[in-house]
């Protein structure tokens, strides 16, 4: 399996490939409004940005994530953050069309989050059309997972305006961002899906 570090370009925002070049631009992002972050794993001031990009970096490194800092295509301002993780390639016998394929099978979208001015605009959708597209169009993934905190409801509305699918509730799943056992809302989009996901995510960009 290969894990490249693309760049996923848009008409709004662009996804680089997170490093500390990004130190700066992620704790102005997570400064602007800290309240918005109760369910999710955001850093939190300048000291905990540093291990959050090693982590992510480790992880990239050890071929489990592909980490990427969001960026405004308009004036370069880092608006926050996201990842592929979970990635997964499945044991395939000998004969099979997908054995010894480079790329994942599956995958899961997360740890992702915004800035304050930059929620409920295009640079969430288009984020998601990027990578899904990079993760159905050239990974030619089975299915792509989103799981998130069962009390974020923002985060359970904004999976399924791009079109995850609900799949059910998984108990004590994660460790929460506030140290709890987390029950997880599991969404997913699959293969059969992406055609009609693909187009209504670019409609509600032309919107």
């Amino acid at each position: 399996m290969t894990l490249e570090s693309p760049i996923l370009k848009g008409s709004h925002v662009r996804l680089e490939p997170l490093s500390m070049s990004h130190f700066d631009g992620l704790v102005a992002a997570a400064a602007v409004d800290p309240s918005l972050y109760q369910w999710s794993a955001v850093p939190s001031d300048r000291d905990a940005v540093s291990p959050y990009i090693e982590t992510a970096l480790a992880w990239r490194e050890a071929g489990k994530a592909v980490p990427f800092a969001t960026i405004r295509k308009a004036d370069g301002v880092v608006l926050g953050s996201t990842r592929f993780f979970d990635i997964e390639s499945w044991a395939w016998p000998a004969e099979h069309e997908r054995q010894g394929r480079r790329h994942p099978d599956v995958c899961e979208i997360g740890y992702t989050w915004l800035t304050r001015d930059a929620i409920r605009t295009a640079a969430n959708t288009e984020a998601k059309l990027l990578m899904l597209t990079y993760a159905f169009e050239v990974w030619q993934v089975l299915r792509v997972c989103l799981h998130t905190d069962a009390r974020n409801q923002r985060s359970q509305a904004a999976i399924e305006r791009i079109g995850g699918k609900f799949e059910g509730v998984l108990r004590a799943h994660r460790m929460a961002a506030d140290f709890i056992p987390r029950d997880s809302y599991r969404y997913s989009i699959v293969a059969a899906d992406w055609p009609e996901v693909s187009r209504g995510l670019v409609e509600r960009l032309r919107s």
